[in-house]
């Protein structure tokens, strides 16, 4: 019989999968959308005229009825958002031969620039909120709406500039009202009111009712009457500011997707004739705001809104209005214009650091105004101190330099020192320095920041902060291992000086990550014997709460072995300083974790023992009859871990101690004692093994103590099925040693 050889036929998919797949024909909606409105454009008057409206009108006849379906063509009714995708497709795969690599490029080199490593400023927001606060009387102009009441019927062209003309005269004239003795929380909900005003008035075509919302809200800006409220003024109202620019930008994106959507790397040339005039119409509404502030401000907002007129809007507007808040009076006013045009300007087009730099220098210029007499008097009549008040630049100060110090090379870090020297170490800009450049060049350089810390004048910023914010980068990046003892010593002389008790912690608590990063125990105890001296007068230490558990937390990441930690002298007394009782709570748990996951071997260390049984206790006697059972169980768990690290090795008897004091320890906690029962039983069993079933009489008499022990301890549990399995289990373990009489009780007892 012949053999048949059988071979694999050679088959192209990719072939088969092409024709299979049916050609793709793009649905050309246009002139067939049933919503569609008739368009008719007059030539002429495009060209004559621009039109002085930012709605989408077209110039049809005014003599039409207004049509309830056209006024839907915005997106909302399903066939235009069915349309809207449909032409999307189509036109994206007919415009991506041409466009394509372009934007390609464009996104890819924008990545680069601005990546996820950039802290954006809504980290930030909270901080400042909370930070900078007042229980000063606030006040707020209210926007007013006009007592014109519009004329709906009126479509004319003509008409509706008119309007918007004499409601642009009316822009700042009796308009508003003022709201005065508010409360700061009063002025942010009267902020949020506003924004929602805003909203509504854009979702129903106010757009002139939105500008002077706006407006009015950039005004508040200039106002320094509560001057240690003005950061958290300013993140509040740019809030507002930040929401405008994003609407104008999208309505202006939308008219550009008509008929088919905009590419995300558009250009100039991609943008149609309507959205433009609109575009330039709201630059134009800007250019007329009379005071200088609200227009660079509501400017700076709409500054995206330059891609849709020439390629380099953005690159030629930038420098101009950074020239326009050279013209602002106040320092203070001036320096958070800048870092509200660098924060636009690092999210429009990251790569134009020229624009940065200049409005970083101009900071730098306005120093000079602090000793100046209109300032010194400010101060004076507000009663505000100059360190406090050179404090209020800090978020505007940090948050321009982390723009331009953002990928920086090392070489900028240089220039910026031999700059802030140059201005006799000033101790603001240090400051922002050390913490805008990367932990590794500050790192590096750290004994150059020493020296200059220490010729920094004291009385305008205090040298404290100065190291906290040395520490903050030395916690993250270590500086040559010859100069750590010495930046240690030097910024614990200063550090050790500060009579504030939070001023203190604040220090202490970040230099404590320093001190166990790079040295020993001895040093670390050096550090905690100086915290309890600082904070243990007046208590003290019942308002650190959270700065105290942080340095716990902080030790306890660098130190696992519980043998050394215990050994050091000031570690126990710190913990004295936890007395409060859900506080002192959660550093026992803290601890109990780190010693479960980092203790492998079994110990019998006295010097471990005796303290964890004083934290296992602190734990238990925090349970009482309000305690939740999760948390009775959480803490039970922790106890029982600890629990089953203990050994004694060949001492049975004094385990079988160790257990006897653990029950009267922990009584209250069930599964506790439930660990310790199977503890005795299997101690009892572990003799019997060694013994090879033949008991001497201490050994007898030794498992006889450990039948009485779980003979004594399981009536205690509450749980029936707990004490039936314990009973039979420990009656067993009797029995197999030959304690009979126990045995019988036992099971006499359970059963």
């Amino acid at each position: 019989m012949a053999s048949v050889q059988w071979r694999s036929r050679g088959r192209n998919y990719e072939a088969e999968l092409q024709r299979c797949h049916h050609e793709a024909v793009p649905v050309e909606f246009g002139d067939y959308h049933p919503l569609k409105p008739i368009m008719v454009t007059d030539t002429k008057t495009r060209r004559g005229t621009r039109k002085g409206s930012t709605s989408s009108s077209s110039s049809s006849s005014s003599s039409a009825p207004a049509d309830p379906l056209s006024s839907m063509l915005d997106g909302t009714d399903p066939l235009s958002m069915f349309a809207a995708a449909s032409s999307g497709e189509t036109s994206a795969m007919s415009h991506s031969s041409s466009t394509g690599d372009l934007g390609r490029k464009k996104r890819i080199k924008e990545e680069e620039v601005l990546g996820a490593d950039f802290e954006p400023w809504s980290t930030k927001r909270g901080e400042i909120l909370a930070r900078f606060t007042t229980t000063e009387k606030l006040s707020i102009n209210l926007f007013m709406s006009s007592d014109k009441a519009p004329n709906p019927g009126s479509s004319a062209v003509s008409e509706k500039v008119r309007t918007r003309l004499e409601e642009l005269d009316d822009l700042e004239e009796g308009s508003q009202r003022q709201l005065l003795n508010l409360s700061q929380q009063d002025y942010a909900n009267r902020i949020e009111e506003l924004n929602q005003s805003l909203k509504e008035a854009w979702s129903t075509d106010q757009k002139v009712k939105a500008l002077k919302i706006v407006i009015q809200c950039s005004k508040l800006l200039s106002d320094t009457s509560v001057i240690q409220f003005y950061p958290s003024k300013f993140v509040l109202i740019t809030d507002i500011l930040d929401t405008f620019g994003r609407l104008v930008y999208e309505r202006i994106w939308t008219m550009c997707s008509d008929p088919r959507p905009l590419p995300d790397s558009f250009t100039a040339e991609d943008v149609n004739d309507t959205a433009k005039e609109t575009c330039l119409n709201w630059f134009f509404k800007i250019a007329s705001i009379r005071e200088l502030l609200p227009r660079l401000y509501v400017e700076t907002a709409i500054l995206k809104c330059n891609n849709f007129l020439s390629k380099l809007g953005v690159q030629e507007t930038l420098p101009r209005l950074t020239a326009m808040i050279r013209g602002i009076g106040d320092p203070l006013v001036a320096s958070y214009a800048r870092a509200y045009l660098c924060r636009v300007g690092m999210e429009v087009a990251p790569h134009l650091k020229e624009s940065l730099n200049a409005n970083f220098f101009d900071l730098l210029t306005t120093f000079r105004q602090i000793s100046g007499d209109s300032i010194q008097k400010q101060l004076h009549i507000q009663r505000v101190e100059v360190p406090v008040y050179l404090t209020l630049y800090s978020p505007a100060i940090n948050w321009i330099l982390q723009c331009i110090a953002y990928r920086a090379p090392e070489q900028l870090l240089r220039e910026m020192m031999e700059r802030c020297k140059m201005m006799a170490n000033n101790a603001l800009l240090l400051n922002s320095i050390m913490r805008a450049f990367r932990p590794e060049f500050v790192a590096t350089r750290a004994t150059d920041f020493i020296s200059m810390i220490k010729d920094c004048d004291e009385s305008g910023f205090p040298k404290h902060l100065l190291y906290r914010s040395l520490g903050r980068s030395l916690a993250c990046a270590d500086p040559p291992e010859s100069e750590r003892l010495t930046i240690l010593n030097d910024a614990w002389k200063v550090i050790t000086k500060v009579r504030n008790p939070q001023y203190y912690m604040n220090c202490a608590e970040i230099w404590v990550e320093f001190t166990c990063r790079h040295f020993t125990k001895r040093e670390v105890n050096t550090v905690l014997a100086d915290i309890i001296k600082h904070m243990t007068p007046d208590r003290a230490f019942e308002d650190a709460y959270p700065q105290l558990q942080s340095v716990i937390r902080k030790i306890l990441t660098y130190f696992h072995d519980f043998s050394t930690l215990f050994s050091m002298e000031r570690f126990l007394p710190f913990l004295d300083m936890f007395q409060k009782d859900s506080v002192r709570v959660e550093v026992c748990k803290s601890i109990m974790e780190v010693f479960i996951k980092h203790q492998l071997e079994l110990t019998r260390d006295p010097v471990i023992l005796n303290a964890m049984l004083h934290i296992c206790k602190t734990m238990h006697d925090s349970v009482n009859s309000l305690t939740l059972e999760d948390e009775k169980r959480s803490l039970a768990l922790l106890i029982i871990g600890f629990v089953r690290m203990v050994s004694f090795g060949r001492d049975f008897e004094q385990q079988l101690s160790f257990c006897v004091e653990a029950r009267a320890t922990f009584c209250n906690l069930e599964p506790v004692l439930v660990q310790l029962i199977h503890t005795v039983n299997q101690l009892a069993m572990e003799t019997r093994r060694m013994m090879r079933g033949n008991h001497s009489r201490k050994t007898a008499a030794f498992v006889r103590a450990c039948a009485a022990y779980c003979f004594i301890s399981i009536p205690s549990l509450s749980s029936i099925f707990s004490r039936l399995n314990l009973y039979l289990l420990s009656g067993q373990v009797a029995l197999a040693n030959q304690c009979l009489s126990q045995g019988e009780q036992i099971f006499h007892f359970g059963f």
